[in-house]
């Protein structure tokens, strides 16, 4: 008997030692991303809002191709993502002649995160108009993705006359999950959720929602980054935050106003992607009839004036990470032609 006890004693010690093991393993980056390795300069615009001094890091290039064409690209990230996380698109399009700028919103990557700020899509939109204000850029070609993509419509819903473009990659919000019955989830529950956020449960995530049972290599990379922003010294600021900005996507649908949109808009949809916010607690009869983006992404493009369809059978939330030379081409192709 008491060899056994033994035995299970020294068992329990080596699992602690495995778990303490791998939380070791995942990088602590400070609560803007302080200790990554960023493959361009991160400039900061500072500002205030809603009383507080807030920064936004963002990623500015220039033009590498031969020749400048005059135009600049605004890349907005989602939920799970960064700027930098566009960094396959920034190269192709700044070889292609384009200004680049891939700001992060406050609350996320290289962003402050408030302990109080009363997250909106229009404050979130406001706070990039200014950003690019203060660049002196007036005209732009708009590409959001995810999350980033409800934002892009937010912003071009507000701000008409300076989008010449818009690009919505695999954006969450086309269709009201609360409409459809998914149950609301306090912002105290969303940060219970995101406080137990691990390397693990973001890949697990990942594998299953984004990229259809195929990993790569290449997304490694990112989960780490992710991971080790919510490791580090910030770890509850950056979960309260999360919880945040989860419950403005969840009660701010953009939805009802894809009909208005005035400027020639381009759904670039990932066909076997099942993102759908809240389905994790939806009742399984809710569940199965939201994500599905193989028939979402034809519904919307009915909706939205002047728009274009691009599809990319059986990829998933992320076409611009699992085929960049594919969704580049085709990406650089649509905005081309204004």
């Amino acid at each position: 008997m008491l060899n056994i006890f033994r035995c299970l004693l020294s068992l329990g010690i080596l699992a602690a030692f495995t778990a303490g093991a791998a939380d070791s393993a995942t990088p602590q980056y400070g609560a803007e991303l302080q200790g990554f390795n960023f493959p361009y300069p991160i400039e900061k615009f500072n500002f205030s809002s809603q009383g507080q001094p807030l920064s936004m890091g963002f990623i500015d290039i220039k033009p590498q191709g031969k020749k400048a064409n005059g135009r600049t690209v605004v890349l907005m990230h989602g939920k799970n993502f960064c700027g930098v996380t566009w960094q396959d698109s920034i190269d192709a399009l700044s070889q292609a002649g384009y200004r680049v700028i891939a700001p992060d919103q406050i609350g996320f990557c290289t962003s402050t995160k408030p302990a109080h700020y009363q997250y909106s899509f229009q404050q979130l939109a406001f706070n990039t108009h200014q950003l690019l204000d203060s660049l002196h850029i007036d005209h732009i070609t708009l590409v959001g993705h995810s999350t980033g993509g409800m934002l892009a419509t937010r912003y071009a819903l507000m701000y008409p006359q300076q989008v010449e473009k818009l690009v919505l990659v695999n954006p969450i919000g086309l269709e009201d999950w609360k409409a459809k019955g998914v149950p609301w989830r306090s912002v105290d529950a969303w940060y219970q959720r995101e406080l137990k956020t691990s390397a693990a449960s973001i890949k697990k995530y990942e594998l299953n929602t984004y990229y259809v049972g195929k990993w790569k290599a290449e997304y490694d990379r990112w989960v780490t980054m992710l991971a080790g922003l919510n490791n580090g010294p910030g770890h509850k600021l950056v979960a309260w935050n999360s919880a945040l900005l989860y419950d403005m996507i969840f009660t701010q649908p953009v939805y009802y106003e894809f009909k208005d949109l005035t400027m020639p808009t381009t759904l670039m949809i990932g066909t076997s992607d099942t993102t759908a916010i809240g389905s994790d607690i939806a009742p399984p009869a809710v569940k199965a009839r939201i994500g599905h983006y193989n028939e979402l992404g034809k519904q919307v493009a009915k909706l939205i004036p002047h728009s274009t369809l691009i599809e990319f059978p059986g990829m998933g939330h992320a076409p611009q990470m699992e085929d960049p030379a594919r969704f580049n081409q085709a990406l650089i192709k649509n905005i081309s032609q204004l």
